[in-house]
């Protein structure tokens, strides 16, 4: 690298960063001149992590604890705040696995994967949340996954979890535009513990975790993006999108429902589809579709 650092002096949090990604993601932040907190539930793996930063010339402190303690969270933000003072980045990439089918998996492996990822992802962004504002500047990173925009067998407890979080950012963004707060969701594909047994040997060599983090670095830099889903794997960055049609009026009659059957084909017509900028976005369609007014809806509040 030549020039200024992208993130030089950027304070940055990654969540179960003792290894696999988000010890990638640690490494790769810290690169670019980034300081970090390294999380994890293991304490001397996160301290393993930030050792390896220091040694390697970057700035780094480990803290244990959950994501989903709101106590221990509140904790690591107040010893960020007191040893640098601001907050820059925060990466949600702790995560667990239950896999099962849906026939056989337990209620309490669903609550247990929506709690890690979902609300862990909720708890650790509204700690930093208050610091962002206050600051001006924030950047946020979810850690979505295929299994959530498009499915996965085995995984409904985690692929609820990992769409939601998409939910998650895209209220978020809109929330923090104001306050120059940016948040992205990152879709990776990497060899790690939670894919042992998942994918087959040959593929695994291709999917090193270190390719997925340059894409992490351009989700969270001055000029990054907001709302994007990047999907990242191998080396290879594609960008996902939620999308809308424009759809076919039916009306108020009473064939609605076999007009909606027999229209199918234009109802999924994907020519001229869009990607809604805000909820209402779907609602301000579908009236003036039906040729109501349109009301102007305050999207910032």
């Amino acid at each position: 690298m030549t020039g200024t650092p992208i993130l030089q002096d950027k304070v940055a949090i990654v969540t179960g960063a003792g290894g696999g990604l988000g010890r990638c993601h640690a490494l790769e932040l810290a690169r670019h001149g980034a300081k970090l907190l390294v999380n994890d539930l293991n304490g001397e793996a996160a301290q393993r992590v930030a050792d390896e930063i220091t040694a390697a010339g970057g700035q780094a402190i480990a803290m244990a604890g959950s994501v989903t303690d709101e106590a221990a969270v509140d904790a690591i933000v107040a010893r960020l705040m007191d040893c640098w003072g601001r907050i820059d980045i925060l990466v949600n990439n702790a995560g667990i696995l239950r896999d099962k089918s849906f026939a056989k998996m337990s209620i309490e492996d669903f609550r247990t994967v929506v709690e890690v990822h979902l609300m862990g992802a909720a708890i650790f962004s509204k700690a930093v949340w208050p610091v962002m504002r206050e600051q001006q500047y924030g950047r946020i990173v979810m850690t979505t996954s295929s299994s959530g925009l498009y499915g996965n067998f085995g995984q409904a407890n985690y692929g609820a979890a990992k769409m939601a979080l998409v939910g998650l950012m895209q209220t978020l963004a809109i929330e923090g535009e104001k306050y120059n707060i940016r948040v992205n969701s990152l879709a990776p594909t990497a060899a790690t513990q939670m894919t042992d047994g998942v994918l087959a040997a040959d593929a695994l060599t291709q999917l090193d975790p270190a390719l997925v983090s340059p894409g992490l670095v351009a989700l969270v830099a001055e000029d990054a993006p907001s709302r994007a889903i990047l999907c990242a794997g191998a080396g290879n960055f594609a960008s996902a999108n939620i999308t809308l049609t424009h759809g076919l009026y039916v009306g108020r009659t009473d064939d609605a429902a076999a007009r909606v059957i027999d229209g199918w084909d234009a109802v999924t017509d994907r020519e001229g589809e869009a990607v809604p900028a805000y909820g209402f976005f779907q609602a301000e369609r579908e009236l003036a579709a039906s040729g109501a007014e349109v009301p102007a809806m305050a999207v910032a509040r």
